[in-house]
């Protein structure tokens, strides 16, 4: 019993008068949201559930909202109406205002209103006032035996509502004398009618008697409660930042796929959240196969399945069709049915708001996607096989949709389906849809007609799933089915063999063996060397990139014979990539005009795989610049879903344009990003290449024993598995750890274990990258002749035709080897068309100049450039560089300028601050600035209220000038990328 209440059977006593002004409050609410959906849960078998943090999750508004409600109510009284969908948690933060309530020593009562009580006039009064029963005494007379004969305490005549609803408030009345008083009662829209007018009755009178009443029903519901004058709200769906961590907290291993199907699904219902993933099988979640439409668990189908029910035979079956018509088209509803007033059956589900129809564009859309499980829940298998075979009869110009259609309809192997399903596969795949295209193509296999047809089948699925989605289990499972469904237990397809390849890099195989295993494959296969063999097209990608990791010149002579041999020729981006990517300094320049029209074709690019590859042919031309938006384009798509290796791939060629482009803060989040994912995922093979771009992070900013520990890292792994590509990246950062500590000894024996002095080594294409690294190492550590003889090599190789970055270099090393006169050399460097892009380089070139001219008594053409230098790296964060150029200022009688002078203006902005008042001074809005930077448009005004005063401003419109400024003068723009 609840304190200060005795029992009903017990004696009855009355409680002492109380002043006026004690608080009241009734709750009713809808929908009982499991604790399990906001408070710590336990395991739930392989779906990984654990405990979240406790408390309500992404509610904080609606709180703040309760709490005021709270305190009006203690001031005079009030009354607030609490609407919602089904789960939407109308119930977690009605609790929440009974636990305030609680707290304040309120005495609580709760009642609920129940279904198949509706009939029975005054069950939900019985309800709320059964706690306060032995309070009765204290009414007069006439309220007394009205509201006992009410409840079904008494006999009598049927009470007139009016007298029961003054009985109710004044017992109400007298309660609160003896202790504040809080109602609690769900689903006010199942109340009988009797309960629901009285309450109404009591919600409208409740000024000046500090009582509070909030209610809550289904939004759409039909009820007896009269809300009439009554404050409302209506709860929403969580946002995807609390709905992504909901999920998290209560399935922490949960693949990131499923995950994003999920929050799709659910739209933010927090029962939905937490309820979907715990009808899913072990099965489906490792593989993250999903079903077309999820299955709903008993909760769920509650919610929906009695609404459904309720529909007619006709509007149930042409549901069930519009289920799977997955483009909403009513124009396809209704042929599929059959019949010109199909659609009429489809009133009583747009009445009961449980599919929505757009008059104007001829489309229809379930209310929830929760809606079509339900639906799909409740048919028999032959209801959803006819639904199929409807809608695959009328969708013959829509050939995606009816293969799919067409699988679902089919009672046994079909080869003419299964040709259309992997046709349709491929499609998907272009899209950047890999978990959709490995469906599609398992299902093809189910239904193919022969043992070979479904082994190639499995194997591309295979393939598909390691390189690009990266499932690696999945695609080990597929693999073994494949090799199972052959009498010889090999498919033998060249999928296949790049789907082991792949699984074998990534476990502990080494390149030596993936190498052999994918040239037998490619030379044994019967392909004809024809340069449209999709499958051939892919191995030969994957064998150019395993002959890269071995940077070997023997690895490279089967790569190149398959080439030659292709008819009629080399597909134009594996062209491309065969003169730029294996050994640039003596094949790239003569492909510069190539690479032109290929890049010119990224715009409006949209197949990932082509993005990725086109980055991959022009990385060593210095031209990923020109891919930049279609990267990012991909990494967002990884963001929601989207085929992770690509997004890997994306990502590792943007660090490496941040890193040589000065965009150091973002190449670091970036590698960090990439990081992250390569370890969530299980992508072993992957995480050396964030693992160098970040040591080459901490190198530059000086964290020179980290950088060395990280580039240890790669080597250890590399090693052993015949990666030289990966050791030999592993002495950048070491050759920047050295220059930084200015141990430029180690500096040149890192940099020549890259590439011996005066040789750009045979397929070794990051020689390139550390040319200039060598060249100063040599010369400040006294070797001359190997500085003069690395410098001849360059030239003889003429590296400044294939970039500008790399004319940059050249002209920076020949001065720095420069017997007489080094000027010529170096303002040659700096004039380089472009060269303002290659904001590390040139500052390092710059510094070099200043040092040369302070050597050579012209001090003040030496600040001007050592001023330069200093400003770009503090930009940056290159801070060893930036020391350095520091106290070559001083030396040169001066300090880092400041106050007035536009130079000193613009080096006070930080990285971040920089790029985003570049894009202001473009032209470009708070939003379209905050969408090309990933920040929100509030963040994005308040750098530019940070920005103003530094740059000796106060309006947008003077940020040109003021950036054309420091512009004019010799220093280089700061960092572009983000802090």
């Amino acid at each position: 019993m609840l304190p200060g209440h005795g029992n009903l059977a017990g004696p009855r006593r009355r409680s002492p008068p109380c002043p006026r002004g004690n608080l009241v409050f009734i709750v009713l609410d809808v929908q009982v949201l499991p604790a399990s959906a906001w408070h710590p849960s336990q395991s739930s078998g392989g779906t990984g559930v654990s405990a979240p943090p406790s408390g309500i999750v992404g509610r904080g508004d609606e709180l703040g909202r309760i709490d005021g409600f709270l305190r009006r109510a203690a001031a005079g009284g009030c009354s607030m109406l609490v609407s919602g969908e089904p789960g939407v948690g109308k119930t977690v933060l009605l609790q929440a205002a009974a636990d305030r309530a609680g707290e304040a020593g309120m005495l609580v009562l709760r009642a609920n209103g129940i279904e198949f009580e509706a009939d029975v006039p005054y069950s939900g009064l019985n309800q709320i006032l059964l706690g306060i029963y032995d309070h009765l005494p204290l009414l007069p007379g006439p309220l007394e035996q009205a509201l006992t004969v009410a409840l079904g305490f008494g006999s009598g005549p049927a009470p007139d509502r009016l007298i029961v609803g003054n009985a109710a408030l004044a017992l109400l009345g007298h309660v609160c004398r003896e202790q504040p008083l809080l109602l609690v009662v769900d689903d006010v829209h199942w109340l009988d009618r009797s309960s629901a007018m009285v309450l109404g009755f009591v919600a409208r009178r409740l000024e000046g008697h500090r009582i509070g009443l909030i209610t809550a029903t289904r939004t759409g519901a039909e009820t007896f409660f009269d809300p009439q004058g009554l404050d409302s709200y209506e709860v929403q769906p969580l946002d995807p930042d609390a709905s992504a961590h909901l999920v998290r907290a209560h399935f922490p291993s949960l693949p990131l796929q499923v995950r994003h199907r999920i929050l799709d699904e659910a739209r933010g219902n927090p029962l939905a959240l937490v309820e979907l993933p715990t009808s899913l099988t072990d099965w489906n979640v490792e593989r993250q196969t999903l079903p077309e439409i999820l299955p709903l668990s008993e909760r769920l189908q509650a919610l929906y399945v009695s609404r459904i029910a309720a529909m007619p035979e006709e509007t149930r079956r042409l549901l069930l069709i519009a289920v799977f018509e997955s483009g909403g088209e009513l124009r396809i509803l209704r042929a599929a049915y059959g019949s010109d007033q199909g659609l009429d059956h489809l009133a009583p589900a747009e009445q009961g708001r449980l599919i929505y129809v757009d008059d104007a564009t001829g489309r229809f859309a379930f209310r929830h996607p929760l809606i079509r499980s339900a639906v799909a829940g409740k048919s028999t298998h032959e209801d959803r096989r006819r639904a199929h075979q409807a809608l695959a009869e009328v969708l013959a110009d829509r050939p995606e949709r009816r293969a799919w259609h067409l699988a679902e309809a089919a009672t046994g192997p079909d080869e003419q389906v299964a040709a259309l399903l992997e046709a349709s596969a491929r499609k998907i795949l272009r899209r950047g849809d890999a978990i959709g295209a490995v469906t599609a193509l398992t299902r093809a296999a189910d239904l193919s007609a022969d043992s070979g047809a479904r082994a190639r089948r499995l194997a591309e699925a295979a393939y598909v799933g390691a390189d690009i989605s990266g499932d690696t289990r999945h695609a080990e499972t597929l693999l073994a089915t494949a090799k199972e469904s052959t009498p010889d237990g090999s498919p033998g397809s060249l999928h296949a063999a790049v789907a082991t390849v792949y699984l074998l890099l990534n476990g502990d195989g080494n390149v030596e063996t993936a190498h052999r295993i994918l040239v037998n494959a490619i030379e044994t296969n019967p392909h004809g060397w024809d340069a449209g063999d999709g499958p051939l097209i892919e191995a030969l990608v994957q064998l150019q990139v395993l002959c890269w990791y071995g940077a070997r010149p023997e690895l490279w002579e089967p790569y190149h014979r398959a080439l030659s041999r292709m008819t009629p020729a080399p597909p134009a981006i594996l062209a491309l990539t065969a003169r730029t990517y294996p050994d640039p300094v003596r094949t790239a320049a003569g492909a510069l005009d190539q690479a032109e029209e290929i890049l010119a074709s990224l715009v409006g690019e949209r197949d990932p795989n082509r993005i990725v590859r086109i980055g991959h042919a022009t990385v060593y031309l210095d031209r990923l610049g020109d891919s930049r938006e279609a990267m990012m384009r991909l990494v967002r798509q990884g963001w929601s879903g989207g085929a992770l290796r690509r997004r890997l791939g994306a990502l590792m060629y943007l660090c490496l344009d941040d890193y040589l482009t000065g965009r150091w803060a973002e190449c670091e989040r970036l590698s960090d990003e990439g990081l992250a994912v390569c370890r969530e995922q299980n992508f072993a093979f992957f995480t050396w290449y964030f693992l160098y771009t970040k040591a080459l992070m901490l190198a530059g900013r000086g964290a020179c024993d980290e950088a060395d520990a990280m580039a240890d890292e790669i080597t250890r792994w590399a090693a052993p598995r015949g990666v030289r590509s990966a050791e030999i990246f592993a002495q950048h950062p070491r050759v920047l750890a050295a220059l930084g500590r200015g141990d430029f000894d180690a500096a040149f024996r890192h940099a020549a274990a890259v590439s011996e002095p005066g040789t750009l080594a045979p397929y070794v294409p990051h020689a390139t990258w550390v040319m200039f690294d060598l060249v100063e190492a040599a010369m400040r550590s006294g070797r001359r002749q190997e500085a003069r003889a690395h410098a001849a090599a360059m030239s003889t190789a003429r590296v400044a035709a294939i970039s500008s970055r790399l004319a940059v270099v050249q002209a920076g090393t020949d001065a720095l080897v420069a017997d007489g006169d080094a000027r010529p050399y170096f303002e040659a460097a700096l004039s380089v068309p472009g060269s303002q892009r290659w904001e590390y380089d040139t500052a390092r070139i710059r510094l070099a100049y200043g040092e040369w001219l302070r050597r050579t008594r012209a001090p003040s053409l030496a600040r001007t450039q050592l001023q330069a230098a200093y400003s770009a790296f503090e930009a940056m964060g290159a801070r060893p560089w930036a020391g350095r150029a520091l106290a070559e200022l001083r030396a040169a009688g001066q300090s880092p300028t400041s106050g007035d002078d536009p130079v000193a203006a613009t080096t006070l902005l930080t990285a971040q601050e920089r790029e985003i008042a570049e894009l202001a001074a473009g032209g470009l809005t708070n939003r379209q600035i905050a969408d090309r930077l990933f920040l929100s448009p509030r963040t994005v005004g308040s750098h530019l209220y940070r920005i103003f005063p530094k740059l000796g401003i106060t309006s947008r419109a003077a940020l040109r000038d003021a950036l054309s400024a420091a512009v004019r003068s010799p220093a280089p723009r700061a960092d572009r990328g983000r802090e």
